[in-house]
């Protein structure tokens, strides 16, 4: 019998202003300002998406916080993955609303860190050249700065781990100028500080390296299906079906059965982590540069989550290793998130509850059958 599946879903930071966003795109920028002023761009596009129960939350207020954590448990979501931004020479931003989960202990909820390390460039509003803050590697000093920056985070109670060692994803795993020296370092200054080591999770790309190869614990497959830019090396059909949309100022689209089999293949590595996706338009950010699922339903979404549990069962992770990446709990301005919106409610949260009741019900030790793997809010 397998160990029970542990559901984590990516958690974006991205709503409460901040002064590098008043700069770049006007006073009071948050992901709510793209995700209110989308605009259908084809027949039957669904757009804009308004949430519904926690309504235009501002994660400053520690109460959008606990409603978030109380409604994740609720439907059998075991934590949070923070998306955690560290651009080099000790500039971090978007750090607060982390910052005041570890100082206050509140909500009561468990979590993991997603080191974004990414440029950010104008590539959303159509000026990709523009560099808005460059990532970067400077020195060993700032490596060591990092790492105390996150060592309250890793001491947390409620941080996830996987064999005692605190879960570490890192977004863009080849980008240091030594991955296996540096992943080596980040071991070490955890065993320095009294912990017994990090698990290292490297983000899988189609067409990259193997992290694993290079020193990580585990992966997490990401994969979409190819936007124009890729589309070069499909079918002539394909090529001109998709030529002539952006002609008419429509996204890249495909539907959700036809990106399923990218983002949840058939097989999968044993320490590779699937990431299933419950939808996918991120058009209020990039318009005709966009890739936009259609068709989506919670039933087609139940069915993912269903493929991704055959996944994981075919490995053994032991009793606390078989991690199943949700994105995303709250990435609004790409069209995907398990937070309710007015047109779906909660329906696609219900299909989470119902498929992880099924898995556990079916496939998991007689010890995790005592406990509804749904949990009631506080």
């Amino acid at each position: 019998m397998a160990a029970r599946p542990r559901l984590i879903a990516y958690y974006l930071p991205q709503y409460h202003p901040i002064k590098e966003n008043d700069e770049w795109w006007g006073k009071g920028f948050t992901e709510w300002t793209n995700t209110a002023k989308a605009k259908p761009r084809f027949r039957g596009h669904y757009q804009p998406h308004v949430p519904a129960d926690l309504g235009f939350y501002d994660l400053r207020l520690p109460e959008a916080r606990q409603a978030q954590a109380e409604m994740a448990a609720k439907y059998g979501i075991e934590g949070f993955c923070y998306y955690h931004y560290w651009f080099g020479n000790g500039r971090q931003v978007l750090e607060r609303p982390l910052q005041e989960v570890i100082a206050s202990g509140q909500p009561d909820y468990p979590f993991c860190i997603c080191w974004a390390n990414e440029t950010w460039s104008g590539i959303w509003h159509g000026t990709p050249n523009r560099i808005l803050i460059k990532q970067e590697y400077p020195s060993l000093e700032d490596e060591q700065a990092h790492f105390d920056s996150l060592l309250p985070a890793f001491r947390d109670p409620r941080y996830i781990r996987v064999d005692g060692k605190p879960v570490f994803q890192v977004w863009r795993p080849f980008d240091f100028p030594d991955v296996a020296a540096t992943l080596q370092r980040w071991r070490d200054m955890a065993v320095r500080a009294g912990l017994p080591g990090l698990y290292l999770i490297g983000t899988y790309r189609h067409g990259g390296g193997e992290p694993e190869e290079f020193g990580y614990d585990a992966s997490v497959h990401t994969r979409n299906p190819p936007t124009r830019a890729g589309i070069q090396a499909q079918n002539p059909l394909t090529r001109l079906k998709h030529a002539l949309q952006h002609k008419l100022g429509v996204p890249t689209i495909y539907t959700y059965q036809e990106a399923m089999k990218y983002f949840v293949p058939d097989t999968l590595p044993a320490t590779r982590y699937p990431c299933i996706v419950n939808g996918w338009d991120n058009s209020p950010r990039s318009g005709v540069n966009a890739l936009v699922f259609t068709d989506t339903t919670p039933e087609l979404y139940r069915a993912a989550l269903q493929k991704g549990f055959d996944l994981t069962r075919q490995h053994d992770y032991g009793t606390d290793g078989r991690l199943v990446f949700l994105k995303s709990w709250n990435e609004w301005a790409e069209g995907n998130h398990l937070e309710p919106d007015l047109r779906d409610g909660h329906t696609y949260l219900e299909a989470v509850a119902s498929a992880l009741e099924d898995e556990v019900r079916m496939h998991c030790t007689d010890a995790q059958l005592t406990t509804s793997p749904i949990q009631k809010a506080a």
